[in-house]
């Protein structure tokens, strides 16, 4: 596929980075509520926030991918 579309995936990954990050934020500390039952400490709010800035451009990545397939799907309807 070529770039020259009006919304390539990294414009789309970048637009939805801060709803990935928080999505994971929030994922990510419900996840570690529940680490007391294998044993596990749970994490701090502001470790869980700061761990899902990293783990957010894949998540962000994932969702523009899925957004410009989307989009193409779209096209074809028409």
């Amino acid at each position: 596929m070529s770039d020259d579309r009006p919304w390539p995936v990294w414009k789309l990954a970048l637009l939805m980075y801060p709803f990935a990050s928080g999505a994971v934020a929030i994922n990510l500390f419900m996840l570690s509520l529940m680490a007391p039952v294998v044993g596990l400490d749970t994490l701090n709010p502001l470790t869980a926030l700061k761990l899902s800035v990293v783990l957010g451009v894949p998540a962000a990545w994932a969702a523009g991918r899925w957004a410009r397939h989307l989009m193409d799907e779209a096209d074809e309807g028409t």
